[in-house]
């Protein structure tokens, strides 16, 4: 008996993660794997022929603008809470919400350059794949943001702060790998295009 309770005192302890926090994870991965898949169908079917050329829309350097810059006053936003800085937080969280409508803005404007390039959704699989690439990270977008107005809410009831900082630790990182996603299919188009 002296033997088993020895091994399962100096077992090793597992690693745990909040499940909330293990399903972001699971969720990335899905998402990671998604596009992943697309931009492999994206190569292989335009290495086919039949491929409309046509200029990205300028709007994507100044989305690439701003999904880089809400990034930085969520980190901004997340730094604080650590620091109990409550009005520094809001302001931040504040700041990165209005950046992340402003990137579905010109996700929407990107799509009306299309238009006034005659690309549009049906006709060429290359304007398919624009289409199906900005309006699926713009979907994972909406999510981010809503994401985001839950924890504006939460810091403006202080419910965010040094102590409890997990919804806020989730949030920045769904946000910043929405940012990362974007930068790697702007930087795919720019290289495949």
């Amino acid at each position: 008996m002296e033997e088993k309770l020895a091994f399962v005192e100096g077992a090793e302890q597992p690693l745990s993660m909040h499940p909330k926090k293990f399903a972001l994870w699971l969720f990335i991965v899905s998402v990671v794997m998604i596009f992943a898949g697309m931009t492999s169908a994206y190569i292989v079917r335009q290495s086919e022929g039949n491929w409309l050329e046509f200029d990205l829309p300028n709007v994507f350097w100044y989305s690439s603008a701003i999904i880089v810059l809400s990034s930085i006053s969520l980190h901004w936003a997340y730094l604080s809470a650590r620091k109990d800085d409550f009005n520094t937080l809001k302001i931040g969280l504040i700041i990165t919400t209005i950046l992340g409508l402003g990137f579905l803005i010109g996700q929407w404007y990107s799509w009306v350059a299309l238009v006034a390039q005659d690309v549009y959704f049906v006709g060429n699989p290359a304007g398919s794949f624009m289409y199906v690439f900005t309006g699926l990270h713009g979907i994972h977008l909406v999510s981010g943001v809503i994401f985001l107005i839950i924890v504006l809410i939460s810091a403006l009831r202080n419910k965010i702060h040094s102590q409890n900082l997990s919804q806020l630790d989730m949030c920045v990182t769904y946000w910043h790998f929405l940012g990362g996603l974007w930068l790697y299919l702007f930087m795919f188009l720019l290289l495949n295009h």
